[in-house]
């Protein structure tokens, strides 16, 4: 598995079955391939921000929506407790 540990001097070093070496010393398609991790895992950081963002959103939405409900129904029984106040009396 390919691992970022550490910064130095000579550049980033990684760790591959606990082997460390520098980036810069990898092939091209080695030092592509490493920066496709990079990419993908700050692309996969930030999507699961969004997605965080996104479910607390949803549950406040979902509630403000069963509350809103809630309301409506308390104030049809009112009416309703209203109409047969008026009617008894």
């Amino acid at each position: 598995m390919v691992k970022k540990e550490k910064e130095v001097d000579k550049g980033p070093v990684v760790s591959v079955d606990g082997a460390e070496m520098y980036v810069r010393d990898l092939n091209e398609n080695q030092r592509y391939i490493y920066h496709q991790i990079e990419d993908l895992s700050r692309k996969q950081f930030t999507a699961q921000s969004e997605l965080d963002q996104i479910n607390g959103s949803l549950v406040y939405f979902k509630n403000l929506f069963i509350n809103s409900t809630k309301e409506q129904a308390d104030e049809v029984l009112q009416e309703s407790d209203n109409e047969v106040d008026a009617k008894v009396s």
